[in-house]
């Protein structure tokens, strides 16, 4: 299914970025872009979509690269479909993406659920990636057990847990305009919150039909399949090694993904490996300081020698 008309508006916002469709996987999906060179493809967390890379978008393309950031499958303005929302499809769609933007490889920097989905990709595709850099979540596999052992992890994360009700999450999250997009952000964020006005945008996008629905649907499948056969083979999967080098940022005040969960993702890379912390700021650094981060990746992106 297809964003409605009426998204348009809210899902592709000015800026000096072009937006546009592009085919992967059999669904087609929003992407802005900037710039010129060695593509670097952003992905989103939860409960946001492509904006949130906006001070990337900039940042990037002003150090040569080709920045591009995409919209999910069920978000923003990319096709809502009936399923495809367990990780390895999703994967499927952002190294289609990197395909259809005709680039050999790309740098994939990921927060949130994007940073689980990036994780994903280098296992299932390491050949396209060049480089990887996830924020805010660890590796999937480390997911698991801290969610599943850590009784002050499975309470930080109370919020997936509450996911897995039928309906009830969907019609929360839209409520009031969707009030609870703000409140959680707001709560997730460490001292220095994202901008007023940009929490108005998540709560806008939010409000699209379907994404609410959407947007929870990989946590549902995150939960409900740890004791069936198909999470238990991609568990499996996992225990591949991530071959590309790889840079883990971190906010220190992140209240929903604890940083002693993040930390001991470098068992899972069997490359340079370097692990940021940022201290002071929470679930959302890319935001909270979007200098500092930027000034982090991009040197990161730029240094011929990651293992240092």
């Amino acid at each position: 299914m297809s964003v409605p008309d009426i998204s348009a508006s809210v899902v592709r916002l000015d800026g000096p970025w072009t937006h546009r469709d592009v085919a992967a996987n059999g669904a087609r999906f929003h992407i802005a872009e900037l710039g010129d060179g060695p593509l670097v493809l952003l992905l989103h967390g939860f409960p946001q979509f492509w904006w949130t890379w906006r001070h990337q978008l900039t940042a990037l393309a002003d150090a040569g690269y080709r920045a591009v950031a995409m919209d999910l499958r069920g978000v923003g303005g990319s096709d809502r479909t009936p399923r495809g929302y367990d990780p390895a499809n999703l994967a499927l769609d952002i190294t289609g993406v990197i395909r259809s933007l005709g680039e050999p490889d790309a740098a994939l920097v990921g927060h949130d659920l994007g940073g689980y989905l990036a994780w994903t990709a280098a296992v299932m595709r390491p050949k396209l990636l060049r480089r990887l850099a996830v924020t805010s979540m660890p590796h999937p596999r480390r997911w698991r057990s801290a969610m599943l052992g850590d009784v002050r992890q499975s309470a930080a994360g109370s919020h997936i847990w509450g996911f897995q009700r039928p309906w009830l999450p969907e019609r929360q999250l839209v409520a009031d305009d969707a009030e609870a997009v703000g409140r959680l952000i707001r709560e997730w964020s460490g001292p220095q919150l994202p901008e007023d006005e940009a929490v108005d945008v998540y709560r806008r996008a939010m409000a699209i039909p379907s994404t609410a629905h959407c947007s929870i649907e990989p946590y549902r499948w995150m939960v409900r399949s740890l004791a069936r056969p198909d999470g238990i083979q991609f568990n499996r999967r996992m225990k591949r090694p991530v071959r590309v080098p790889t840079l883990h940022l971190h906010g220190s005040l992140d209240p929903v993904m604890r940083t002693r969960s993040a930390a001991g993702s470098g068992q899972y890379v069997e490359a340079p490996y370097r692990w940021r912390l940022f201290d002071g700021l929470g679930h959302f650094p890319h935001e909270e300081d979007p200098q500092a981060f930027s000034t982090e990746l991009i040197n990161w992106l730029k240094d011929p020698e990651p293992d240092r």
